[in-house]
């Protein structure tokens, strides 16, 4: 996949139906911002965990695009716009207590990472083989 899309080939993206009542659910938290946990749509491999203002989540939502808060930057960002890796949003989801989203996503171009891998997490810091669940 190239990165060298630019801005006017981007494909637009379909607003999301909002659940106005959920959406009233999500709690904003230091600095007015919830952490959103990025998803690839079909292969179910977390890409990336960014940050949320109340006015990028609604912008998300009515775009279908991810937008993000920029802690370093103190701005507004929409994916790909530099980079022309575009996530194209599915679903938004809220947590139980309304601190987290979970976003998925179809991620276009190279990548999530600013690195051009295809997530963040492409580093093993450590692995085991873990306890299998009784029963299953």
């Amino acid at each position: 996949m190239s990165s060298e899309a630019t801005a006017t080939d981007a494909l637009p993206g379909v607003p999301l139906t909002v659940d106005e009542d959920l959406l009233g659910a999500v709690r904003f938290g230091e600095g007015g911002l919830v952490t959103a946990v990025v998803q690839d749509a079909v292969g179910g491999e977390v890409l990336t965990v960014a940050y949320m203002n109340e006015e990028s989540l609604n912008r998300t939502l009515a775009t279908g695009r991810t937008w993000f808060w920029s802690r370093s930057r103190q701005e507004l960002w929409c994916k790909g716009e530099t980079s022309g890796d575009r996530q194209y949003v599915r679903q938004v989801r809220v947590d139980c207590d309304g601190d987290a989203l979970l976003v998925l996503v179809d991620q276009h171009g190279d990548g999530a990472c600013h690195t051009k891998h295809w997530s963040c997490f492409y580093r093993t810091l450590g692995e085991g083989p873990g306890v299998a669940r009784p029963g299953g």
